[in-house]
């Protein structure tokens, strides 16, 4: 479609007229907060860590509570069988310190990945750490790591990638001379 000269003279000035109004809402004064006043609105306080054994990974939420401690939406009270429960509670019967700290925290865990094994070491660390940064203090981070380092600090180890030439990572096929 072509414009004649007249045309274009009509829709400039609209055009105009809207431009104008968009400067105008932009030059309008915004109401600003009291200097020094801070907002009354203060949520509960939370804290997210996470922790990694081999494949799995483990997040955790720390809020206030009654020490509620659940894993997958499951109480970790009911997880068979025993032995990983009592890997996956070991951060909290390290000291009275820990176990006073946990009574007084609910803990949600979500773990993805790898085996049950493996699930349930990061598990253990997730709840060591959300347990330690929730403290607020060096003090449960210093007890856990004289404890057990591996609370703390997620295993960086993975598992080496099998090669051509060899039934494993590092394993040769065997050779045969007859």
């Amino acid at each position: 479609m072509i414009l004649m000269a007249n045309e274009t003279e009509q829709v400039a000035p609209a055009a105009q007229a809207a431009a104008e109004q968009k400067v105008d809402a932009a030059k309008k004064p915004v109401a600003k907060k009291a200097a020094g006043k801070k907002s009354s609105k203060k949520g509960p306080r939370v804290v997210f860590v996470k922790s990694k054994r081999k494949q799995a990974v483990a997040r955790a939420s720390v809020k206030d509570g009654k020490g509620r401690i659940r894993v997958n939406s499951f109480d970790i009270n009911t997880i068979e069988p025993k032995e990983l429960r009592r890997i996956m509670a070991e951060p909290l019967t390290v000291s009275s310190r820990t176990k006073a700290m946990s009574d007084k925290v609910n803990i949600d865990v979500t773990v993805t990945g790898g085996g049950m094994s493996a699930q349930a070491q990061a598990v253990r660390g997730a709840i060591a750490k959300g347990i330690a940064a929730y403290s607020e203090g060096d003090d449960l981070k210093r007890e856990y790591m004289q404890h057990d380092r591996s609370m703390m600090v997620d295993d960086f180890r993975r598992v080496e990638p099998k090669k051509f030439k060899g039934p494993k990572a590092r394993a040769r096929f065997q050779k045969s001379y007859r």
